[in-house]
């Protein structure tokens, strides 16, 4: 169980920072008791600073009232000198007092990973692009979706079931994501950890079909103590239908479903060398917000 000092020096770094310290993943392990939480001297109760971590890597965060103290860079070298010993780290919003740990440490920055915003505007109606892509599916006819007016449709969209899609979900995550190095591991747990959060809502989950078969999605994250601003979460498309059109799909969708649930602003990470999203991204008008860099170290 996550204790209590650990979640507000959370916040209180977060609402100092504009990014959250730790990702979704790293609590999600830490919950689970696969990676490990160390505290800043002046004991957890203090909330002076702490660090989550495992063999591969961690991120750390000193409370900002007790910055530029030499706290990091003391906790940095337990982390260092422990079992563990992890040879990656993660600065979420590039912070400077990140960067200068860094380079005290002999960590170099080997990645980086872009947050966009975007103002939402009205957008083309989804169902008038649905048509003009059906062309790319060859589908038997008994494959193809019925939809209530009795016409045959090959796309269309439906939402997340638990404990029906999971499996098709999971399949289709990792095969688009097989070259990510946190997407495209996703297990089942990290799926039932993520349903499980105060955020998680099934309609919110958005599944592309071609026929019967699940060829894209679109999952959104709306934060109820942020509720204008809503991430699109994890977007793909399988393999064999990428750069068919699939992705402004899924965009068009997410973006209208946003908008349907009031948000204001829409959210997004993607990796800074991925210059086909990035082109996807600008056109939909997202601009950079934060950065978070990857960085790494030679092990002795």
């Amino acid at each position: 169980m996550i204790p209590r000092w650990f979640t507000e020096l959370v916040a209180r770094a977060t609402a100092t920072d504009a990014s959250p310290p730790f990702s979704d993943q790293s609590l999600i392990d830490l919950d689970a008791g696969s990676r490990e939480l160390l505290a800043a001297d002046g004991g957890g109760a203090d909330g002076i600073g702490a660090a989550v971590f495992n063999a591969v890597e961690f991120e750390l965060v000193i409370d900002p009232d007790a910055r530029r103290q030499g706290h990091g860079a003391a906790l940095l070298e337990r982390v260092l000198a422990s079992e563990a010993a992890p040879s990656l780290a993660w600065s979420h919003g590039d912070h400077p007092g990140a960067r200068a740990l860094a380079a005290r440490f002999g960590f170099r920055p080997i990645r980086t990973l872009l947050q966009l915003h975007a103002t939402l505007t009205p957008e083309v109606a989804v169902p008038s692009l649905i048509p003009q892509m059906q062309e790319f599916f060859e589908l038997s006819p008994r494959d193809a979706h019925e939809s209530a007016s009795g016409t045959p449709t090959l796309l269309h969209f439906a939402t997340f079931r638990a404990g029906v899609d999971d499996a098709a979900w999971l399949d289709l995550n990792a095969r688009a994501f097989a070259e990510h190095p946190e997407q495209g591991t996703l297990t089942q747990r990290d799926l039932d950890a993520r349903r499980a959060e105060s955020w998680f809502d099934a309609d919110d989950f958005l599944l592309l079909f071609a026929g019967e078969q699940l060829v894209g999605s679109n999952w959104l994250k709306i934060d109820p103590a942020e509720p204008a601003i809503g991430e699109i979460y994890a977007i793909c498309v399988a393999p064999e239908h990428q750069g068919k059109g699939l992705s402004r799909i899924l965009m068009d969708a997410g973006l209208a479903r946003l908008r349907k649930r009031g948000v204001t602003t829409a959210a997004l990470y993607v990796e800074a060398d991925n210059e086909s999203a990035l082109a996807l991204y600008e056109r939909y008008g997202f601009t950079r917000h934060t950065i978070d860099v990857q960085y790494s170290r030679a092990r002795s």
